[in-house]
């Protein structure tokens, strides 16, 4: 669930981020790709680190 939040809100700023940037629409699914792998790469490799730690 605290999964989820994260990537809402962090969506929310990625898309503050384009329109006060002005990025153009054709870059905004390449902008909001590489920061939902990025966010998802590092949820996924702390439930590692937590699950292995414990």
């Amino acid at each position: 669930m605290a999964a989820m939040f994260i990537l809402y809100f962090i969506n929310r700023l990625t898309n503050t981020l384009c329109l006060v940037r002005e990025i153009p629409e054709e870059r905004q699914d390449k902008v909001f790709r590489f920061i939902n792998v990025s966010i998802l790469i590092l949820l996924i490799s702390s439930f590692v680190e937590i699950s292995f730690t414990v």
